[in-house]
């Protein structure tokens, strides 16, 4: 069904419509520093579930119990949905643990927000961002292989979790952007442009593609869906989805659409930044929000090499979406939605 201005509210006012200051004049409201003890509540809560000889992957939130931590993350939970949008949890010392600790620690913390998806073909639950020499001119590359900027995108996923372990010897910053709050001013700056993004745009599957799928989904960048904006985004991907004859070409009104829609994520007004240091978490409500992460220049000792672990959730109680990202998930059902599962997935954990 086609979407019509008519039909779209004029602003959107919600937390999760926030400006880079926003954000800045209140770190609170996005930060929180895990105190002593809740750390020790998470490190014995790993030592226990490892000594049990179960893999990571198996994790839930019963097997990895946190009566102190845990209505601090019922209410990261309850901001990822309905709040800003994005967390960051801080002070995890994991300079200090083997990556088995750290992996569960991470693993246990996101069972008690979802349930975790697979991230490729090959079933990972636990994935690790680091480069690894990959070129995005490869159409089979995923681009948090490699060490180039990677422009404002979503994942296939409820929330996307970041865990740091080591950092750039150069750059890698992260950065977020509110959806609501490109749309806002696109609706104020250009209502003719921001229409063509609720249009069907065909988005490179990179190679991982479900059974009897096309090799490119054909999901609007903005859908409006139960009274929700809900973003999906990735533009070197729907760039190569052109590559595919049979794929909706971009019109040039497309194509300024989706430039605008760039210019204004860049916009220093509307994004903010951080660096994530080693054992910072950050949590990421994919259907409001957009991250990037900038180009960096990585150390040449492989075991100073930046490392980050990432988890993909599905959450209870979130959001409908629409019919179309069945593309995307296989399956919209709340709960039980995301990921990348092909007709070979298994899933695992791999610490490495």
């Amino acid at each position: 069904m086609q979407t019509h201005l008519k039909d779209l509210p004029t602003s959107l006012d919600g937390p999760a419509a926030w400006s880079s200051q926003d954000m800045l004049d209140d770190k609170q409201q996005w930060l929180t520093h895990l105190s002593v003890s809740e750390i020790e509540e998470l490190e014995s809560a790993a030592c226990a579930y490892l000594k049990s000889g179960k893999d990571i992957g198996e994790i839930c939130a019963q097997s990895f119990v946190l009566p102190q931590l845990s209505a601090t993350l019922a209410e990261l939970r309850r901001d990822l949905l309905e709040g800003h949008g994005v967390r960051l949890l801080r002070g995890l010392p994991t300079n200090t643990y083997s990556a088995s600790v750290s992996a569960a620690i991470f693993c246990g913390i996101g069972a008690h927000l979802g349930s975790a998806r697979s991230q490729n073909a090959q079933g990972h639950i636990l994935g690790h961002v680091r480069n690894t020499g990959a070129s995005s001119a490869d159409t089979n590359t995923r681009i948090y292989q490699t060490a180039e900027r990677q422009s404002f995108h979503t994942d296939s996923t409820d929330v996307v979790g970041l865990l740091c372990l080591r950092v750039a010897k150069e750059g890698g910053t992260s950065l977020l952007v509110s959806a609501e709050s490109i749309y806002n001013r696109m609706r104020q700056l250009r209502p003719d442009l921001l229409i063509k993004l609720f249009d069907p745009i065909a988005t490179d599957r990179r190679g991982e593609v479900p059974p009897d799928a096309k090799p490119y989904m054909e999901i609007p960048v903005l859908s409006w869906h139960k009274q929700k904006l809900t973003v999906f985004y990735q533009r070197q991907y729907i760039d190569s989805a052109q590559r595919f004859p049979e794929a909706m070409r971009l019109s040039a009104e497309h194509i300024e659409a989706l430039n605008l829609f760039d210019a204004l994520a860049n916009d220093p007004e509307l994004h903010f930044s951080m660096q994530l240091e080693p054992g910072d978490m950050q949590f990421v409500y994919n259907h409001s929000q957009l991250h990037d992460r900038t180009a960096f220049t990585d150390w040449d000792e492989p075991d100073k090499r930046r490392h980050l672990l990432r988890l993909w959730l599905s959450l209870e109680d979130d959001r409908e979406l629409p019919e179309s990202f069945i593309q995307r998930y296989g399956c919209i059902d709340i709960g039980n939605r995301g990921g990348i599962v092909t007709e070979h997935t298994v899933l695992h954990a791999p610490l490495e």
